[in-house]
This record gives C-alpha cells, sequence and structure tokens, in this order.
C-alpha cells in the first residue's frame, strides 16, 4: 500500500510517500514556515512525489495529521487530504499530533510508556498518556496546568512536548512539539479506516472570536 502523509498541525508543512509494504519511506519534503501551509502545501506534496517516482494515481491511502495544534494548518491539511481521497477514490485517515509525539518517543526510549504533552498557552496544556505498545491509556484531553502537573506527578513514564518544562522538574534541552512526517506515514498505514474521514481535533475553540456589539443592524 502506498500512503500519501500529510502534516500542517505544526510549523513544518511536509508531506511523505510510504510504501507499507516494503516498509520503505519513497519520499519526504519538509519546509519550516509556521504559516502560510495553504500556499506551500501543493508544492510540498509535488516534491515528496517527484523524489518518490510516482504520480498521485499510485496512492492507495491519505494520512494527515488532525491536531491539536494550529486551527489554521490543522484545516488546510484536513481539507487537502479528504480532497485527494475524494478525487482518487481512496480512503484517508486522522492521526493525531499527540499519538506522532508520543511514537518519536519511543523510538528514543522503548519499553516505557510516554505522556504527550503541548503547551496549549492560557495556562493550558493538551495531554494524553500512551502505554509501551503505543496503545492509548485516555482519551486526548485539555487541562489547566495545575490538574496538568497532578496528572504527570503520577505517570510512570517518559515525559515528551512543549510542555515537558511545566510537566517535570528539571526538565532541559529542546522540548519543541515534533510530528516526524515518516512517523505520520507509518501510523496512517497501520489506521484503519472504518474510523471515517478526517476531521480536525481541536480540543478547544478558536482563539479569535467575533467580536460583540458590532454587529451592522439589518434593514428590512
Amino acid at each position: 500500500m502506498i500512503v500519501l502523509a500529510l502534516d500542517t498541525a505544526g510549523v513544518d508543512c511536509a508531506a511523505a510517500v510510504y510504501d507499507s509494504g516494503r516498509n520503505t519511506m519513497l519520499g519526504e519534503a519538509s519546509d519550516m514556515i509556521g504559516k502560510g501551509h495553504a500556499e506551500h502545501l501543493i508544492g510540498i506534496v509535488d516534491r515528496a512525489l517527484d523524489q518518490a517516482g510516482v504520480t498521485l494515481s499510485h496512492i492507495d491511502r491519505l494520512a494527515v495529521t488532525i491536531g491539536p495544534g494550529s486551527f489554521t494548518g490543522i484545516r488546510v491539511g484536513v481539507a487537502a487530504a479528504r480532497g485527494f481521497a475524494l478525487s482518487l477514490n481512496v480512503p484517508a485517515v486522522g492521526v493525531t499530533s499527540l499519538e506522532v509525539m508520543a511514537a518519536a518517543q519511543r523510538e528514543k526510549t522503548p519499553g516505557r510508556a510516554v505522556l504527550a504533552a503541548m503547551d496549549a498557552k492560557r495556562n493550558e496544556i493538551y495531554l494524553q498518556p500512551f502505554a509501551a505498545d503505543g496503545s492509548p491509556l485516555d482519551e486526548p484531553r485539555a487541562l489547566d496546568i495545575a490538574d496538568a502537573q497532578a496528572f504527570a506527578a503520577g505517570f510512570d513514564g517518559e515525559i515528551t512536548g512543549s510542555a515537558t518544562p511545566l510537566l517535570k522538574r528539571g526538565a532541559d534541552g529542546d522540548h519543541a512539539n515534533r510530528f516526524p512526517i515518516s512517523i505520520v506515514a507509518r501510523l496512517g498505514a497501520a489506521a484503519s479506516p472504518d474510523a471515517g474521514k478526517p476531521k480536525p481535533l481541536y480540543l478547544r475553540g478558536p482563539d479569535a472570536k467575533p467580536q460583540a456589539g458590532y454587529a451592522i443592524a439589518r434593514r428590512v
């Protein structure tokens, strides 16, 4: 099965082509752009396809990060994945950014449970615990920092992600949120398409809200 994986949930705009039958990454392309995923994604996909030596007609499945992460970026990636899947008549699956982070950590510390934790700002942390085999121990959720610290204090395993310094005393090093596109592809290949079309996982409402009191009166 040839999987086209997309990630626009964070600062990166990334795509990869993965052959699950041979467990081989055929092509990858990624740029750290921060914003502007909609303008860059198609070019990134073209680069990954060119490196893999395949065309869209060879793709058997789409995989995409569905969040939590950048609200705008997530919408761009999910819409693109669903659009590609519809035009190619192939399934699309969603992969959460938290499970990608946990899988990346397990590659560094195999045999250990992992708590994926993202600093969501506004005194909140997105987190989800995973067993050593990668299975989720609970649903992803947003907690205030105090509750997240209490949860982490009783967790026996590794902590990964940008919220690590808030949850682990003395944490040092790079704790950025990383969503390696190769891991997105592998998780997407293993996911069941029976879960339905990918949809955004936000965990909370958007920061931008309509201003109250500025509605223009309707004229009849």
